[in-house]
């Protein structure tokens, strides 16, 4: 490929702003490494509609082919994303069995067996689409990297993973924001630090039925089944009723603090902090000692007044009674806390996840395949020499943007080469429709499109009588209601 191959990304570029200095305060924890020691995302932080004006001015499209170019971007985005909400739409399908959410009345039965398929082929396909929308995988084993020690919020938090059958946790955008907080040493004078968060916190998870969690407490713990069933409970304590272990739960949150993963699993138990067992054990201590003290000398005559006796004992338990209330009250106010800021981080539930998630898979999409085309459509270049295109296209972004990304080259190639805007040759030579063709040929793809649209993958489950099927609320109790 000529050196110059990747001056039409270039020639547009502008000075990357050089970020400030962080104010002083000490960092809040990170469970990640630093910027330098971690693979960079494969997101693109920049819209479509940026990308699409960058790329197509006059200059970067010389001979008058810059309006051509910005109408085949526009069909290629509308063509990606229908062919993915072809996908969506299987996927939506499937999930409606797991969906705590749905409304709808229920005209199939599945077998265990066949629930066991769906909720597998489920799981894949939403791994899919995370993938394709550049989200990164957490590792649920990874205990020392989810279970924190620090909190950003001053919260010791548990979470018993065993609980969970199905288990995703994806995250997209590591970076910080600005916080204030009050220091005692700086005399509660305000002061910024940087916050360590995810951008976007995907969780799903499905828990595991009830009397197979029971089996192996008996098996881990060599405990008779009551035993184990107690001890099942205790551990779901956390978990609303409402939770059913046969539907599949999907959370997606905002501008997580990366160490405080734990405060998005539905059985998170908040426990107290040595500092807060240190002073409510001090003062309930010294609370109990006072009182004991004063109690023992009024018990001392209670032999010549009863009375001045069981006032004393009264009170006593009144001490007790009060320190005892502390930790509940400040157990609670640890609940609040951690209720009041997941309240703001949660962005969609469930099946609204899965629509996001497609949605952001199609633009991702689009964005990598008009960076590699407008390579590509305007210099020669073979298979060999990828990589330097590869290279050119991050510093474009660098340069344009202010971004580091790990470009996503032979994902966006296979599907151009897919949809025939690029061909390649025998001997590695890569060839490519001009934008007025591209267009022309996707315009004909549209034409066939229905043609050729897949039926639903998977034949699960029999179809029941109408009349038979459960209402959902009770709704509707005949088949005359419908009509």
């Amino acid at each position: 490929m000529a050196q110059d191959s990747a001056m039409p990304l270039q020639e547009a570029a502008v000075e990357r702003p050089v970020a400030s200095e962080a104010a002083a305060g000490k960092p809040a924890p990170d469970v990640l490494p630093n910027d330098a020691a971690r693979p960079r995302e494969r997101f693109i932080p920049v819209t479509t509609y940026a990308l699409i004006d960058r790329l197509t001015t006059g200059q970067a499209w010389p001979g008058g082919r810059a309006g051509a170019a910005r109408r085949f971007f526009r069909y290629l985005e509308y063509w990606r994303r229908q062919q993915h909400s072809v996908g969506l739409a299987n996927l939506l399908q499937a999930y409606e069995s797991f969906s705590p959410d749905s409304d709808l009345l229920v005209t199939r039965t599945f077998t265990d067996d066949e629930r066991a398929a769906m909720q597998k082929r489920v799981v894949r396909d939403i791994e899919s689409i995370l993938t394709q929308a550049n989200y990164v995988r957490i590792d649920p084993t990874d205990v020392a990297m989810i279970l924190t020690k620090e909190s950003h919020y001053g919260l010791d938090l548990q979470v018993d993973f065993s609980a969970f059958e199905e288990i995703l946790i994806y995250y997209r955008g590591a970076s910080s924001r600005r916080d204030q907080r009050r220091r005692l040493h700086r005399f509660m004078r305000k002061e910024e630090f940087d916050v360590p968060i995810f951008q976007r916190l995907f969780l799903l998870f499905k828990l595991k039925p009830f009397e197979t969690r029971v089996l192996e407490i008996m098996k881990q713990h060599r405990v008779p089944r009551r035993e184990a069933e107690r001890t099942v409970r205790n551990l779901r304590a956390m978990i609303p009723p409402a939770v059913n272990e046969k539907n599949i739960y999907i959370k997606l949150f905002k501008h997580i603090p990366r160490s405080d993963i734990e405060m998005v699993f539905p059985n998170t138990r908040v426990k107290f902090r040595l500092f807060d067992k240190l002073r409510l054990g001090l003062t309930g201590s010294a609370g109990l000692g006072v009182g004991a003290f004063g109690a023992a000398g009024k018990i001392a005559v209670a032999a010549t007044n009863p009375l001045v006796a069981a006032g004393a004992v009264l009170g006593l338990g009144g001490v007790a009674f009060r320190q005892a209330m502390g930790f509940l009250n400040q157990k609670q106010r640890y609940m609040v806390v951690m209720a009041q800021n997941l309240y703001f981080h949660a962005m969609a539930d469930n099946r609204g996840v899965l629509i996001k998630l497609a949605d952001r898979a199609a633009e991702e999409d689009v964005k990598e395949e008009i960076l590699l085309y407008s390579v590509l459509a305007k210099e020669k270049a073979n298979h060999s020499d990828l990589p330097a295109i590869d290279a050119a296209i991050e510093q474009y972004l660098t340069a344009s943007f202010g971004v580091s990304v790990d470009f996503d080259l032979e994902d966006a190639l296979s599907r151009l080469i897919a949809d025939g805007i690029v061909t390649e040759d025998p001997d590695g030579t890569l060839r490519t429709l001009g934008p007025k063709e591209a267009a022309i040929h996707l315009d004909a793809k549209w034409v066939v499109f229905l043609d050729n649209l897949p039926d639903p993958e998977g034949e699960e489950g029999r179809e029941v009588d109408q009349a038979m099927a459960p209402a959902p609320d009770g709704i509707f109790n005949s088949p005359e209601d419908l009509i």
